[in-house]
């Protein structure tokens, strides 16, 4: 699995009921064609991300099919989701870092 494009938004909560951060990143991700999740049209990862303080959270992920917008019934190994962990850990750092 291979990251190819994202984008990412801060998700705002009026209420301010949660603390910390939340974003929604949209990871266009390239599949082997021999994994049961390949897709001519592609795979795009739906993540939501905690932010407090010094940590950052996965909170939850959806895999959809580019071809329909279909949400799949499948989760990812361990090694991916802790791939995906540390591309949105370096973006966020590098993102607070040009704010700066």
């Amino acid at each position: 699995m291979e990251i190819t494009a994202f984008s990412v938004e801060e998700i705002k909560d009026p209420t301010n009921i949660i603390e910390g951060k939340r974003y929604e990143f949209l990871l266009d991700i390239e599949i082997d064609e021999e994994d049961e999740l390949y897709s001519e049209a592609g795979i795009e990862v739906r993540v939501i991300i905690a932010q407090q303080d010094e940590e950052i959270r996965l909170l939850n992920y959806f895999l959809i099919d580019k071809a329909n917008n279909e949400i799949l019934d499948f989760a990812l190994e361990e090694e991916e989701e802790a791939m995906i962990l540390h591309f949105v850990s370096e973006e966020l750092n590098t993102e607070e870092n040009a704010g700066e």
